[in-house]
């Protein structure tokens, strides 16, 4: 059968409306969330072995749970929607393969997500009058747009500074020949998107509400569309309010949308899963250390004034950074020793309780780009929706892609 995005968006929505308690309360500490003690999932939860631990948090609760003994069965149906919903076919790619001077200066992930985008895009650049890439950051993908399709490009950027560095390194890597992007400073939250028909708009990793902003410009313009989206949770309201008609009065609150960005892999993206459970232990600690010393710290406000990658130095790092800007005496070993212990003992909780809410990352992420998926079909585009990179090279791998002519979208595979 081939894919819906109606009825995926509705698989989505269901699934999500039945679970709204448990997205809506993170687990903050160790202490059995309501959600969880009513639909009794704590005792298994709780009795997993550190070994069934890890197997879930890198394949995910719901893969593995066929492999668990004594599951909850509600907890086995909610995997098997989840699972469901998450089921997205993948395009059928032809990378291209840029020069090492193209690539030069650019992470070796960024390449393939590059190389892959740019290989998908082919039926829809090739007729498209301008590309714009819209939040293009370092501007790699304008420039390489321009020298591949040989078309107009124009790069859009509210940081000014990465706007004449993106200006200078197109300039710098031109042979004359070739086009070269143009870059220009806006702010696509605040001041209005100008797109025509006959343009590609493009939106590689568009964060939160700049993605809807994209979608919205496109469906008033005639525009084609390609979007790659990233970091829901960063806008600017208190929640996110639907586009299409078919999610309406569907709005996911900010801190929800928070709960996308987490993805089950056996390796971590920057740095290795054991790697990033012990930064976040810490984190944990320095909590749980600050509270100690009479600071009512919010969970998550830990953190503030450091940089979050400090934390994989360890608890006594972190925690003499923060308590230095407080203005609080320094930890000696003893007190570090018995916080770390106590982070241990609790975030081994947390990590087992927390396993449920995280299964639901993925189906919050597939409701917001399915949202926006059904919004430009409502406005008469042809639209596909699939995965585009390995999940190791990002986890934000869905793409969408939207057009007025449906023989210029990329095919999928098996199709």
């Amino acid at each position: 059968m081939a894919f819906s995005i109606a009825r995926a968006l509705e698989r989505a929505q269901s699934t999500l409306l039945s679970v709204l308690d448990i997205v809506d309360q993170r687990v903050h500490d160790a202490r059995t969330p309501i959600w969880c003690e009513r639909r009794g999932w704590t005792d298994f939860l709780l009795g997993l072995s550190e070994a069934d631990l890890r197997r879930c948090e890198s394949d995910g609760l719901a893969v593995t749970l066929p492999t668990l003994r004594a599951v909850p069965e509600t907890l086995t149906e909610l995997a098997l929607r989840v699972l469901e919903v998450g089921a997205l076919p993948t395009l059928e790619v032809q990378s291209v393969q840029p020069t090492s001077e193209d690539f030069r200066g650019v992470a070796s992930r960024k390449q393939k997500q590059l190389a892959a985008l740019l290989g998908a895009l082919t039926p829809l650049a090739v007729p498209a009058r301008r590309i714009v890439d819209v939040g293009a950051g370092s501007g790699h993908f304008a420039r390489l747009s321009a020298r591949h399709f040989g078309r107009e490009t124009l790069g859009l950027e509210r940081d000014p500074e990465r706007v004449a560095r993106a200006s200078s390194r197109a300039r710098s890597r031109s042979d004359g020949q070739l086009l070269t992007a143009e870059f220009a400073v806006i702010d696509a939250g605040s001041e209005t998107l100008q797109l025509y028909a006959g343009d590609l708009a493009i939106g590689l990793h568009a964060c939160g509400e700049l993605g809807d902003t994209l979608v919205r410009a496109v469906a008033d313009s005639g525009a084609d569309l390609a979007l790659v989206s990233c970091c829901l949770q960063k806008i600017s309201a208190s929640e996110r309010a639907p586009l299409s008609r078919a999610a309406e009065g569907f709005a996911l609150k900010k801190d929800t949308l928070g709960l996308s960005n987490l993805t089950s892999q056996a390796v971590g993206v920057e740095s290795s899963i054991e790697d990033t459970i012990r930064a976040r232990q810490a984190r944990y600690g320095l909590r749980l250390l600050l509270r100690a010393r009479g600071l009512e710290i919010a969970p998550g406000a830990e953190m503030q004034g450091l940089n979050r990658r400090q934390a994989h130095a360890g608890l006594a790092a972190i925690a003499r950074r923060s308590l230095g800007l407080h203005a609080l005496p320094p930890a000696n070993d003893a007190e570090i020793a018995a916080f770390e212990r106590a982070a241990q003992e609790q975030f081994n909780a947390i990590r087992r309780l927390s396993l449920p809410r995280d299964m639901l990352a993925r189906s919050i992420e597939l409701s917001v780009i399915l949202d926006r998926a059904a919004c430009l079909e409502e406005r008469g585009y042809f639209v596909r929706v699939a995965t585009i990179f390995e999940r190791a090279v990002t986890p934000r791998n869905v793409s969408l892609f939207a057009s007025k002519d449906g023989a210029r979208l990329p095919r999928v595979q098996g199709a």
